[in-house]
């Protein structure tokens, strides 16, 4: 297999040769560079690569062309190379519509011409979509294989872990030809599902997450006993931290128990973070926080939970699920939230064969043709609705309240309302989900008038409150009556300092009450839950963490 290929399609010949000259001049040492001057002649090109099994790795258009525009030529090119990264060439005063394209055609960036000099202007975007790209494009198959159920839960975790903690795999039913051969090949029927099949043809059946962890590569076992700073939780706070621990020379450990990224890893579009005015996903971004965390040499452990904490004099240690521990000058609690389980008759029986919570992305191709419906108001329910939307025949949004004014962004709403198959229902709830073996309907309980209604539905997304994990701690810190954890001045009652404390200071603003233990983002009482300020929570709480090591 050759290189893979980076085309460019622009009708002015002058653009069209600028570009194509700018992109040899760094990448023609690795990908093979494909001008073309309309819609048609690249959608050509296109064709000749897909025949010949070529790959296609990113496509640069033109948003005004004639005959054929850059958003139709690009939504034509996804079929032919779906996992190609995409891009639009602009000018300013087109900056408001190739925004908008975004949401219909999934494009990843949009270049502003001229783009001098290349080095701060258009190299960087292309380097990050190849990247993007070479973690999940359209390679060669995979090493590892999956064999499952459709509609099982044990086989849907599989999948979804791979998935979040992008390593690339196959899926085969076990009803389908190739995934009865495996089945067969390792001497396994039906009832071994869900079966992992490595690239050195080791067959597992019925594994675990952390014996899936393993076999993906994934570090599982720390590489020291002890560390200046151990994180618990990889989601935005978390790796925030990791990354300006490790900057900063502190030897940083972070723990995930399932996969880096949290819930905002799963959102499907982040349209409102800084320095992203065109978006970027979830896993997008939780894969270039990673990789920075690593380039630092922050250390990741995934499939570990902890399950206790405790002060060992100047030392803290955390104990794991299996009984190990580890051990730290410092620890960050960025354990973030949970989505609370929705009580209704029949659901608990159906999750993972229908019934999901989150976004559950390596689900979207399989809503083809359905109908959809998620509960939830705020904004990772409208952001799955419009990832859902582009796969669904339907997607209703269930909102409990009067509307949604109140709990998601302006932006969202006004998105959800452009998008001609999204359904809004306000004063909605689920009371009941039936199916035999997997999903078919659910029973809505519409407030505004007390009527019921049983409907059909293939697939449920659950988006509903948010419990903090905090369970494991037990009286160690000091939490509020929903289960947050309080740092700083909330700590101090009538300016009295938390019972304990053996500090002759007042705890520091993220410090929890015992002292060196910090907590950030969603899982901290009286956090902002966004994005940006768990990032910042986790980047304020390194610096803490450094007054608080000077201080021992």
């Amino acid at each position: 297999m050759g290189q893979a290929a980076i085309l460019t399609v622009d009708d002015d010949p002058s653009v069209s040769r600028a570009i194509a000259r700018d992109l040899r001049r760094r990448y023609a040492d690795r990908y093979r560079i494909v001008r073309a001057s309309s819609g048609d002649e690249a959608l050509e090109a296109l064709r000749e690569l897909k025949l010949r099994g070529d790959r296609v790795a990113v496509i640069l258009a033109d948003y005004r062309m004639p005959q054929m525009n850059g958003i139709e030529f690009l939504e034509q090119a996804m079929d032919l190379f779906p996992h190609a990264r995409r891009a639009l060439l602009t000018a300013y005063a087109d900056t408001d519509a190739a925004i908008q394209a975004i949401n219909v055609v999934d494009v990843d960036h949009y270049l502003l011409k001229p783009w001098d000099p290349p080095e701060e202007k258009l190299y960087p975007v292309l380097d990050a979509l190849l990247d993007a790209w070479q973690a999940g494009g359209d390679q060669e198959l995979p090493g590892i294989r999956v064999v499952g159920h459709r509609w099982s839960e044990p086989s849907f975790q599989i999948r979804d872990f791979l998935a979040r903690n992008l390593v690339p795999y196959k899926y085969f039913g076990a009803d389908e030809p190739e995934g009865r051969r495996l089945l067969e090949a390792a001497g396994f029927g039906p009832e071994s599902v869900p079966m992992v099949v490595t690239a050195e043809g080791r067959a597992l059946p019925h594994p675990t997450v952390q014996q899936v962890a393993e076999v993906a590569g994934l570090s599982t076992v720390p590489d020291r006993d002890f560390y200046d700073l151990v994180i618990v939780g990889g989601g935005p706070a978390g790796l925030g931290a990791a990354v300006y621990g490790g900057s900063e020379g502190l030897k940083t450990l972070l723990i995930e128990r399932q996969a880096v990224g949290g819930q905002a890893g799963q959102s499907s579009r982040i349209e409102n973070y800084l320095g992203f005015p065109d978006g970027i996903s979830g896993a997008q971004l939780t894969d270039r926080a990673r990789r920075q965390a690593d380039k630092f040499a922050a250390e990741t452990l995934t499939t570990r939970e902890v399950v206790g904490l405790r002060a060992d004099g100047s030392a803290r240690t955390l104990t794991f699920a299996d009984g190990g521990e580890i051990s730290a000058h410092a620890i960050l609690l960025a354990t973030g939230v949970s989505y609370r389980p929705l009580l209704a008759e029949g659901v608990a029986g159906l999750t993972g064969s229908g019934v999901f919570y989150g976004s559950a992305a390596t689900e979207g191709p399989a809503c083809s043709g359905t109908d959809v419906y998620i509960v939830g108001g705020a904004n990772s329910a409208g952001q799955a609705a419009l990832f859902f939307a582009r796969y669904a025949n339907r997607v209703t949004l269930l909102v409990r309240g009067d509307s949604l004014e109140s709990s998601m962004s302006y932006y969202l709403i006004q998105q959800l309302a452009a998008v001609a198959n999204i359904e809004v229902r306000t004063r909605c709830e689920v009371i009941g989900a039936q199916g035999d073996g997997h999903l078919q309907a659910i029973t809505i309980c519409d407030s505004k008038d007390g009527t019921k209604a049983t409907v059909e539905c293939g697939y449920l997304f659950v988006f509903i409150g948010a419990e903090p994990r905090t369970d494991w701690l037990g009286e160690t810190l000091l939490r509020d009556d929903k289960g947050f954890i309080r740092t700083g001045t909330d700590l101090l009652l009538n300016g009295e300092r938390p019972r304990g404390w053996d500090r002759d200071r007042d705890p520091f603003y993220l410090e929890s009450s015992v002292p060196g233990i910090f907590a950030a983002g969603d899982v901290r009482a009286s956090s902002v839950k966004r994005v940006a300020s768990a990032v910042g929570e986790g980047a304020m709480a390194v610096a803490l963490v450094h007054r608080y090591l000077e201080a021992q």
